[in-house]
């Protein structure tokens, strides 16, 4: 049994939470269900919200039924083209009845009085048809159309609300594919089965007209129907494996052309273009032959059902022509019941085909399925805190991080308190979870165990979105979007002013370099900031950073893609950025850290010193030796 929460516990007495219950806060096991307090209790109320690990699977599992309200908001429009498509199914039933007349009265009698009139009537019938099936297209695709934004839209936002782990151990390649399968499965819910219902219906009115001409030719066409089945039984499990296979060759092509494309100045600096093309016809071509297999298992599949539908079509002609010669049957009522068993035979073998694009659904479900069933982020919650403009205040408490369960721990037991208006380094070797630490404190991670708390309130109560507005970050690789300077600069305040703009370009030392560019702030940087130097990038992703005004600024390694020149900028003007706000500096480079008010020594997860320069200067620990190698070199 969980120990519980007690007024009378006062929490003196802390428990750990098992494994599984970790994803909750608190240091008792906490029911995932809500409760509702059933009778009044002396002591202190106790607010709990869940805490969430890494990316957990959302306990509604993705389906069907999630497009469903999309498709039911058009009902409308998709009611009004399953009318036309029953009446073009009318108009169906009437040309075989109008050939039969045609053949049976006009010709025997020589009525070209009655020719006539049926000629025109049966031209009146094909423009309305034709107009009719052109409007339940145009009406169709428009609304599909429509569909496919909101479907779209849905799914790109819960895109983006995904943990960032789920990107970090997934191929963009992968994920790019899996947004590719929302298309084929909207295809099939309003394409085919929209069609298949009305086929259903009307094969059963086609089979009953059918059973009026002739009991036995009906049954010939009936006969058909096994070996369809049959056909469709065979195929289908082989059909799902080779369309597994196929995406999954795919998905491994279009990984590393984006990976190949992304990595261009390696291939070409290490002259990689020959192993780099040789592995990219071989994922090309695995791709191909899967696709092959698969075509070709459909195409064959097509191929028998034609032969099945021609032999049935070769037996009804030659039972037909016994029952002409033998005076049960008119010459007309054959032909019209030839065509009307055409159209009991062409729904069968759509069935037959919905049957494998049903397959492919499926296997695009499963898909997807892995996006949506990944659980986001919290959303903006009203009953989340929503703390005024932070003083900068950042307190850990006894915070452990590992990235797997079965994993290492990569932060242990880490506490600290950093006051408002302080400039604290953080330092230690590579891998030792300094980067991790940027990261939790803008709760793009979750700790394992421990609180997180900024001007005492503990980030995993506030909304992850507001929390991240008031927090700055420029990070080591900076990714700048495609646009001008100016834009990139301003990306979170698209309205801001032009004096904001330049007066925060200077203090990252970027204003100089953007004049001299060819338009200045409106230079296009090009894709992932292709037309500057890194240098140039970082200092624009400073100057993003700084007109946030955020009152938490963090450098995660900022300053290691600078000259020596535009680094003595940065440290010259470190004093006005700093000003009026905490900042954590994550530095290698420790001569750029002399000024800072503290130092958090960081060495295999775990704090192992806190001071100034000088004191840990004094103490001849793990930063004197740091700074000592740095300063002989």
């Amino acid at each position: 049994p969980h120990p519980s929460l007690s007024p009378e516990g006062r929490g003196k007495q802390k428990e750990p939470l098992p494994q599984g219950e970790r994803e909750n806060d608190g240091q008792a096991a906490i029911s995932p269900q809500q409760s509702v307090v059933s009778k009044k209790q002396k002591g202190k109320i106790i607010l709990l919200s869940q805490r969430g690990l890494g990316f957990l699977k959302s306990e509604e599992v993705f389906g069907l039924k999630w497009f469903i309200p999309a498709v039911w908001r058009y009902r409308k429009p998709l009611s009004e083209v399953l009318i036309a498509s029953l009446v073009l199914q009318i108009f169906g039933l009437i040309t075989p009845i109008f050939t039969q007349v045609v053949i049976d009265k006009v010709l025997v009698h020589r009525g070209l009085t009655t020719l006539d009139v049926l000629a025109i009537g049966l031209l009146a019938i094909a423009i309305f048809e034709s107009t009719l099936n052109m409007l339940r297209t145009y009406v169709f695709t428009h609304t599909t159309s429509k569909i496919d934004v909101t479907l779209g839209t849905r799914l790109f936002k819960h895109l983006l609300a995904l943990p960032l782990r789920y990107f970090e151990v997934r191929r963009v390649g992968d994920t790019v594919a899996r947004v590719r399968e929302l298309e084929n499965i909207r295809q099939f819910l309003t394409g085919a089965p929209l069609t298949s219902v009305l086929d259903v219906m009307f094969m059963v009115v086609f089979i009953a007209v059918m059973f009026i001409y002739s009991t036995t030719l009906t049954l010939v066409a009936l006969a058909a129907l096994p070996f369809f089945a049959g056909l469709s039984a065979i195929v289908t499990p082989m059909l799902r494996h080779r369309l597994d296979e196929r995406f999954n060759r795919g998905a491994d092509a279009q990984s590393y052309l984006v990976e190949a494309v992304s990595g261009v100045q390696t291939v070409k600096s290490f002259a990689l273009d020959p192993e780099a093309q040789k592995k990219w016809e071989g994922l090309l071509s695995g791709y191909i032959r899967a696709s092959f297999k698969t075509y070709q298992l459909s195409g064959m599949a097509g191929a028998i059902g034609q032969f099945i539908n021609r032999a049935s079509y070769l037996l009804i002609l030659w039972f037909g022509a016994h029952l002409v010669m033998d005076g049960k049957l008119t010459v007309g009522q054959l032909i019209a019941f030839q065509m009307l068993s055409q159209r009991v035979s062409e729904p069968v073998l759509r069935l037959v085909q919905m049957w494998q694009e049903f397959q492919q659904a499926g296997l695009s479900i499963k898909r997807l399925g892995d996006i949506l069933n990944t659980k986001p982020e919290p959303a903006m919650n009203p009953t989340k805190a929503r703390l005024p403009s932070i003083k900068g205040n950042v307190r850990l408490e006894g915070v452990r991080f590992r990235y797997r369960v079965d994993g290492p721990e990569i932060l242990r037991n880490v506490s600290f308190d950093i006051q408002p208006g302080m400039t604290v380094g953080v330092v230690g070797r590579s891998g030792s979870g300094k980067s991790t630490l940027a990261k939790l404190i803008q709760r793009l991670y979750i700790p394992e165990s421990g609180r997180i708390l900024i001007d005492g309130v503990d980030i995993s109560l506030a909304d992850p979105a507001w929390l991240r507005r008031q927090i700055g970050v420029v990070l080591q690789e900076n990714f700048l979007f495609n646009g001008s300077v100016r834009d990139n600069i301003a990306i979170h305040y698209p309205s801001a002013n032009m004096a904001d703009i330049v007066r925060v370009a200077h203090l990252a030392g970027a204003h100089e370099f953007i004049l001299e560019l060819p338009e200045g702030y409106d230079t296009m940087v090009g894709e992932k900031g292709t037309a500057l130097s890194g240098g140039q990038r970082q200092r624009v992703a400073i100057a993003r950073a700084l007109l946030m005004n955020p009152r938490l600024l963090i450098f995660d390694e900022a300053t290691s893609a600078l000259d020596y020149e535009s680094e003595r900028i940065i440290q010259r003007n470190l004093s006005k950025i700093c000003q009026g706000r905490t900042v954590i500096i994550i530095a290698h480079r420790l001569s750029t850290l002399r000024d800072a008010n503290r130092m958090i020594v960081i060495d295999r997860g775990a704090i192992v010193e806190f001071g100034s320069h000088d004191e840990l200067i004094t103490r001849k620990g793990l930063y004197h030796y740091l700074y000592s190698q740095q300063e002989r070199q």
